[in-house]
């Protein structure tokens, strides 16, 4: 009974999903012909509603607008800000390049693994973190660097880390 109930629920979800994509394909439907750029602007209303892009969207955008579903993949893969998998209602990100691990970055990523218990790429179980590295952020003067939800924190060490995630963790 749990598994129909827990289907049934999927499913629901999965319908409630596409109505709002469909309401987002609606506004941009008519553009379709100005090639990638509405689509990517598409990608972004998407992702903005639903913190990632489902693959429901593609397949929807394939069929109502004759796109080839391999092109849709591509340019979602090809950008960086684009997610194809849900995410935690957090993420964070540690830049483990060069610099970074020579300023101890790796004391940062083996205490999130501790504290979040899982490892990089994945999400907490309960959806609020999910845990990246990055190779480089770009300013390794600024290292060990993190980000969090679009914020950047730098020179982070422990004791700075454990005042950061705290705000988090209060924004539960």
């Amino acid at each position: 009974m749990r598994r129909i109930r827990k289907r049934k629920e999927n499913q629901l979800e999965i319908s409630r999903q596409i109505e709002k994509i469909d309401k987002i394909i609606d506004r941009y439907e008519e553009r379709f012909k100005d090639g990638h750029k509405v689509l990517i602007e598409l990608f972004q209303d998407i992702n903005q509603e639903f913190n990632y892009i489902p693959k429901e969207s593609l397949i929807r955008i394939s069929k109502r607008c004759g796109i080839p579903l391999s092109r849709l993949f591509s340019l979602a893969k090809f950008y960086n800000s684009f997610r194809l998998e849900k995410i935690g209602k957090h993420h964070i990100c540690v830049c483990a390049g060069t610099t970074c691990h020579i300023n101890r970055s790796d004391k940062i990523i083996d205490e999130l693994r501790s504290r979040l218990k899982i490892e990089p790429g994945h999400t907490t179980e309960d959806e609020n973190w999910t845990f990246e590295t990055v190779h480089c952020f770009g300013v390794c003067a600024h290292g060990p660097l993190v980000e969090i939800d679009g914020n950047y924190y730098h020179k982070v060490d422990l004791k700075k880390l454990d005042e950061i995630l705290k705000k988090y963790e209060n924004d539960k």
